[in-house]
């Protein structure tokens, strides 16, 4: 897991695949539609939504194998939690049409990060994850973006 502001992106050494997702990201405003966009095939595209931050009890982690997960939020403030996958117990094994797996959520030992604009978080295979979490006490809304990225095209440092 990388966690990082976005105005550091040309730190990390992952090429012109990096560089295109955070061109892509920069172009995003409150007024982007909710929707899938496409940014190279298969290989690299993004989903905006807007939803109420959630309370974490209720909440599962996922993990996925085919894509890395890079999120950011456009409006609005969530909470994720992150721990290794190997340490949580499987709810639905591995699905390879949605690649997700789902665990149980963890009582202890996960890492809570408070992402707002500005902040991006980058989620390899082995991180299990839960997002659109309330900060605090009082759901908000939240406008965020995903853009799966095929792990191949991010594993080779360029």
């Amino acid at each position: 897991m990388i966690i990082d502001k976005i105005e550091n992106f040309e730190i990390y050494p992952f090429g012109s695949t990096w560089k295109r997702i955070f061109e892509f990201l920069s172009t995003l405003t409150p007024e982007s539609e909710d929707k899938k966009y496409t940014i190279e095939g298969d290989d690299i595209f993004a989903i905006v939504m807007s939803y109420e931050t959630s309370n974490p009890q209720a909440a599962t982690f996922e993990s996925h194998e085919k894509y890395i997960d890079i999120q950011t939020v456009i409006t609005g403030q969530e909470r994720f939690e992150c721990t290794f996958s190997d340490k949580l117990d499987i709810i639905d094994h591995y699905d390879t049409k949605k690649d997700v797996t789902l665990y149980k959520r963890a009582e202890s030992g996960q890492i809570c990060v408070d992402v707002s604009k500005g902040t991006f978080v980058m989620l390899y295979p082995h991180d299990a994850h839960i997002a659109g979490l309330m900060v605090g006490t009082e759901s908000q809304l939240v406008k965020k973006v995903v853009v799966k990225v095929k792990k191949e095209l991010l594993e080779t440092i360029c």
